[in-house]
């Protein structure tokens, strides 16, 4: 089965920066949905970011636009989250997710993806 394993979660000041990387075994990213989401204590699962190399398109949540950068690094089969300029409302669990599909059209959704990964915790003090 596809197993995501993410890193790069930490404890950082406001205004800094943090790379959350996402690998994957069983199953190359490429030209596959990807995704992250994040969830603070209490509150609902979150879309963050996604990316689909099929159609060369990358979104954004309009709370992290111009802050965080979704990418990959398709020999390596990791996708990267580069968050910068962090803020005390960016706290929360991150989970990457993977789609067995391409692309879809609801790719801010939970149900979109198949595979998610374990999370990592992120922590923005002020």
């Amino acid at each position: 089965q596809v197993q995501l394993v993410e890193s790069g979660g930490g404890l950082v000041q406001a205004g800094g920066s943090l790379r959350l990387s996402c690998a994957a075994s069983g199953r190359t990213f490429s030209g596959y949905l990807i995704g992250w989401f994040r969830q603070a204590p209490g509150k609902e699962r979150e879309f963050v970011s996604a990316s689909s190399t099929w159609n060369g398109s990358t979104y954004y949540a309009d709370s992290v636009k111009g802050r965080f950068t979704i990418s990959r690094d398709n020999a390596e089969n990791t996708v990267y989250l580069q968050m910068n300029s962090l803020e005390p409302e960016d706290t929360a669990v991150y989970y990457c997710a993977a789609s067995k599909y391409r692309w879809s059209r609801t790719y801010y959704r939970t149900d979109a993806y198949d595979y998610w990964g374990q999370g990592t915790q992120v922590t923005v003090s002020s």
